[in-house]
């Protein structure tokens, strides 16, 4: 039996990974869950689950879950703020962590959990993508399993051999084909997305998501800082990665060997199926996914990435090549920018042209500790919100 830690239990990964853990009772039990705002969903996870902990992110939330729970959950302990979060995720007892805090919010009880040796399930791609190697060190250093959730990255690994480490040369791997649906706004001409409300950027036409994520697949960033996780959890550099749009997301990516062999993974677009493979892996378990019916599905197309299109995609290929600060950069304004655009501050397009401002600001160089990451993205926080000003003004 194998104790587990949800780190954003109330969210869409969250509420996905219980639904696995709950079709496999005798293989996981369920130590902490946390929640940022949403006490009310806690309450009932928590009456539930009875975990030994729950966890809300400031002293309100927690107050307000003792207050729902009662004497409901009498072997549940409340707690509150962020070292409560890396407590649970790196607690001795915990075997494994998924991660599914959005955003920066995730990288610190992520990090916790890779020191802590843990099997962290990465679902907080903006973890890696802002701490880069200090996170692949501490995976390595501490002898954890860093697997990925995010159906592309867990498709290539997948795909990949067993032992794939050393990068993809060694491997004998030509290159990685990183699919995408291409968002809501895949025909939208320039003068349409100028438009874009903010109910229109969340409305994804194949997976349900939260609503920064959301936008961040209309804007195809998301494909960007998923580059960059690519990049970081499978050795390589962005030479070697190719975006491909697949409106159908029935492929959730694929890769290609040196003898020109292209190993795909397929399945219904649900979170489940990955969650369930890296609960399970090396072994396989039932997820609850429907079974894949391609006569019904009929066809599966693919396009190049329009560049122009979706400025923000190119962007995360240079911050990739760029690497370092760049990487911390483009996340911290990106998610100022996916704020603003929510609240109607800017404009839909005024996202990437943000996120481009930042990056030609950022300092460069590689940050050596977990203070420089955190200062290089309170820096760029800063001048966000200032460029924010400027375009509401």
């Amino acid at each position: 039996m194998k104790k587990l830690t949800i780190l954003g239990a109330t969210g869409t990964i969250g509420l996905n990974t219980l639904d696995v853990v709950a079709r496999n009772p005798d293989r996981f039990e369920v130590f902490a869950l946390t929640a940022n705002t949403n006490d009310e969903g806690l309450a009932q996870q928590c009456i539930d689950w009875q975990p030994r902990f729950a966890v809300m992110a400031d002293s309100q939330g927690a107050q307000r879950l003792r207050e729902r729970l009662g004497g409901q959950c009498k072997n549940t302990e409340v707690l509150e703020g962020v070292p409560s979060l890396e407590l649970v995720a790196g607690s001795p007892e915990v075997d494994f962590v998924m991660a599914g805090i959005v955003g920066a919010a995730g990288l610190l009880p992520s990090l916790a959990a890779a020191r802590a040796g843990k099997r962290v399930l990465l679902a907080n791609k903006e973890a890696l993508v802002m701490s880069g190697r200090l996170f692949i060190d501490a995976v390595r250093d501490n002898g954890a399993e860093l697997l990925p959730i995010d159906s592309e990255h867990n498709a290539i690994f997948q795909c990949m051999p067993p032992n794939h480490h050393g990068g993809l040369e060694v491997a004998g791997i030509r290159r990685i084909l990183l699919t995408a649906s291409g968002g809501p706004f895949r025909e939208s001409s320039p003068a349409e997305l100028a438009k874009v409300t903010p109910e229109q950027a969340c409305a994804h036409p194949n997976w349900v998501m939260g609503r920064k994520i959301s936008v961040d697949s209309a804007t195809m960033m998301n494909k960007g800082l998923e580059v960059i996780e690519a990049c970081w959890l499978f050795e390589t550099t962005p030479d070697c990665l190719q975006v491909v749009i697949h409106p159908q997301s029935i492929v959730h990516s694929m890769v290609e060997y040196d003898d020109g062999s292209v190993l795909a993974q397929l399945g219904n677009p649900d979170m489940r199926t990955p969650i369930a493979h890296a609960l399970s892996w090396p072994e396989r378990m039932g997820s609850g996914v429907d079974s894949l019916d391609l006569a019904a599905i009929g066809g599966l197309s693919f396009e190049s990435a329009d560049m122009q299109r979706f400025p923000c995609l190119r962007l995360g290929f240079e911050a990739a090549a760029a690497g370092g600060a760049a990487s911390t950069t483009l996340n911290a304004a990106n998610e100022i920018a996916v704020a603003a655009f929510l609240d109607g501050q800017i404009r839909f397009t005024d996202i990437a042209t943000l996120v481009e401002s930042a990056l030609d600001k950022h300092p460069g160089g590689e940050p050596r500790s977990l203070d420089e990451v955190l200062a290089i993205d309170a820096s760029a926080r800063r001048a966000a919100c200032e460029q924010v000003a400027r375009l509401a003004a």
